[in-house]
Formats: C-alpha cells, sequence, structure tokens
C-alpha cells in the first residue's frame, strides 16, 4: 500500500469537504425547485426534479469511493478519522434529503385538490432548507455553536409541522359531514400530510448533519444521541 505524499493527502481532505459542501448545494437545489412544483402545480419542475435524484445518488456514490480510498489508503487517525467518518455520514444525509426531494416532487406530479385546507407548505419549506443550508455552513467553517442552534431550533420546525398536520384532520373532520365527501379528498389529505411529514425529516437530517459536525469538531457526540 503506497501512501500518498502528505501535501496532496491535506489537499485531498480539503477537497472532500468542498465536494460536500457542493454536493449539499444540488441536494437545497433540488430541494427548492420541488417546493416551487408544489407551490406552482408545475409538473414539468416536478419531472425535472425526479429526473436529477439520478445524478444526486452517482455524485453520493462517487464521494462514498472517495471516503473509502481515504481510509483505505491514508489510515487517518485522530481529527482526520473523525472527518472523514463524519462527511461520510452528512453524504448519507444529503442523499436522503434528495430522496425527501423527489418525493416532494411526486406529489406535485399527483396533485392536490382546491378543497383542502392550505397550509404553509412553502415557509415549512422554506425552514427546512434554511437548515439544511446552516447546517452545511457550519460543517464548511466548523462552527460548533451554529451546530448547537440548529439542534435547539428543530423544535420550532416540528411544532410548525404538528401544527399543519392537525390543521388539516380539523378542516377534513369539520368541513365534510358526508362519508363518500370524505373518502374523495382521502387521497389529497394523504398527500399533504406526507409533504408536512417529508418536510419535517428534512429539517431531521439538517440536526444529523450539525450532530456530525459538532462531533467531527469537539469529539462531542451529544447531539449524535
Amino acid at each position: 500500500m503506497i501512501a500518498v505524499p502528505r501535501k496532496e493527502y491535506r489537499e485531498s481532505l480539503a477537497e472532500l469537504r468542498s465536494e460536500v459542501e457542493s454536493m449539499g448545494t444540488a441536494v437545497l437545489d433540488q430541494l427548492s425547485r420541488a417546493l416551487d412544483a408544489l407551490e406552482r402545480d408545475d409538473h414539468e419542475l416536478a419531472r425535472e426534479v425526479i429526473d436529477g435524484d439520478e445524478r444526486i445518488n452517482q455524485r453520493y456514490l462517487d464521494l462514498e469511493s472517495d471516503c473509502i480510498d481515504l481510509i483505505a489508503l491514508q489510515q487517518p487517525v485522530a481529527s482526520d478519522l473523525r472527518f472523514v467518518a463524519a462527511s461520510f455520514k452528512i453524504l448519507t444525509d444529503l442523499e436522503r434529503i434528495g430522496d425527501l426531494a423527489t418525493n416532494l416532487a411526486r406529489y406535485a406530479l399527483a396533485g392536490s385538490s382546491d378543497e383542502i385546507v392550505e397550509v404553509q407548505i412553502q415557509t415549512i419549506g422554506e425552514t427546512a432548507r434554511g437548515q439544511v443550508r446552516e447546517a452545511l455552513d457550519a460543517y464548511v467553517d466548523a462552527d460548533s455553536a451554529a451546530c448547537r442552534a440548529i439542534a435547539e431550533r428543530d423544535d420550532e420546525l416540528d411544532a410548525s409541522c404538528q401544527n399543519a398536520s392537525e390543521a388539516v384532520v380539523r378542516e377534513l373532520i369539520a368541513g365534510e359531514s358526508d362519508r363518500w365527501e370524505i373518502e374523495r379528498l382521502l387521497d389529497d389529505v394523504s398527500r399533504l400530510l406526507l409533504t408536512i411529514r417529508d418536510l419535517e425529516r428534512v429539517g431531521d437530517h439538517a440536526v444529523n448533519i450539525a450532530a456530525r459536525t459538532l462531533y467531527m469538531d469537539d469529539g462531542d457526540p451529544k447531539l449524535i444521541y
């Protein structure tokens, strides 16, 4: 096994950090476009998001391979090993956020009923997207304080998602007494509840990114558990 010269090794670590951020930015673009497709009922944009998921998945596999090579060939220790391991975990969270963006695009393709109560999907989505962006920035900047702040604010997103879900159910119960009409609306209601759930999961993955960054920088596993 031939070791890479030290300078090249350090450059490889810096490149990994840059590539993780770049993939994160691509995932955030997918999420934004999926939210726009939902808001505008734009089926063409939704299909573009779905088609783009394959590129995200391939990028994830390429960077996963880079992480494995760094560990196998360089056998990093201490902080370098934590960095590579954390980056690998963060890549997994980013790939899953990409999957959730694809889910949102599919919901946009399926359509929604104007009769369903309007909830602030775009607002919730932008909050979730903002958490991911802040988590990525914390990773790039090695900002432990930002990681803790992201985890603390996640309760606000959770509350918004719960309130939105409850509003949808309340409207369904209060707005229709006819059993057949309620059944007709159930697909739209289910789709809306799944949308809210997936946005909450985006926020959860943002917290995971913050947790891994905190462990990477400070060796503090508190947010992981």
